[in-house]
């Protein structure tokens, strides 16, 4: 590693303080992904700000008809919780499946949405319920509006994400085909009929999460498995690369769609 400074702050006030006043300092929640970048010294910072003494970061709370997250709260949490298994049992199970134990135990849903890699869990939960994000400069940012391009977000450069509320759904569900190391999704489809219509989310597929209308469409007018046989997926602007070409991923997605669908009932 380079040499950086180290912070700790014990308040939110406190670590936007601290970022406010230098712009090249970097966040850390759980670490899963900056820790080791720093160790190959791919990262330079001036300075780390560690979020993990924040107590009004973490924690899950049931709130106006779904679940709220603190930004801290590690992916083991969200899997064991039973306020979110009662309310969302789909988000449940998506975390359960991040990673492995030691992922789940220091990972967090803040670092994970904030850094959005394209193949992360989260971000398919997040854009597939339509969640809110909240952040320290008192935003409530959609999710549509939220991932923004591959590791980009709206977040502003001296903005920390400080909670997610996820809206209950009729009906949810989360399917991905994972890398047999990782487990990061060569894709992921996190499917759920709201409110506000049917949501797919697409995750590991692309440089970014994204909406697969297509097959929100034929859910919409059917939900149900077969609904989705005549949606062709266009691979043209999807991943490929050693672990799957973009029309095996295109495959994949209606193959992962079908398996949430059933899931979800």
């Amino acid at each position: 590693m380079y040499a950086f400074d180290y912070h700790r702050p014990a308040s939110l006030a406190e670590a936007a303080q601290l970022l406010a006043g230098n712009p090249d300092a970097k966040l850390l929640a759980g670490g899963q992904t900056y820790i080791p970048t720093l160790k190959q010294r791919l990262a330079k910072p001036a300075a780390v700000i560690d979020l993990g003494r924040i107590a009004e970061l973490r924690g899950i709370r049931e709130e106006a008809g779904g679940v709220t997250i603190g930004a801290t709260t590690p992916h083991a949490e969200v899997a064991n919780s039973p306020i979110v298994k009662r309310v969302i049992p789909a988000l449940a199970a998506l975390a359960e499946g991040i990673g492995d134990p030691q992922v789940r135990n220091r990972g967090t849903i803040g670092g994970s949405i904030a850094n959005n890699d394209p193949a992360a869990d989260y971000p398919a939960a997040v854009v597939g319920l339509g969640a809110t994000v909240r952040t320290s400069k008192g935003r409530a940012i959609a999710a549509d509006d939220f991932f923004t391009g591959m590791f980009e977000t709206a977040l502003a450069p001296d903005e920390i994400v400080t909670a997610v509320h996820f809206p209950k759904p009729e009906k949810a569900a989360y399917a991905k085909f994972p890398n047999p190391a990782s487990r990061y999704a060569i894709v992921g489809v996190f499917v759920a009929k709201t409110a506000g219509g049917v949501r797919v989310a697409v995750t590991g597929a692309s440089p970014c999460v994204f909406r697969a209308t297509a097959l929100e469409q034929a859910l919409a007018a059917s939900w149900s498995a077969a609904a989705i046989d005549g949606v062709t997926i266009d691979p043209s602007n999807l991943n490929s690369d050693i672990h799957a070409q973009a029309d095996y991923r295109a495959h994949l997605i209606k193959v992962m769609a079908k398996r949430a669908i059933e899931a979800a009932g």
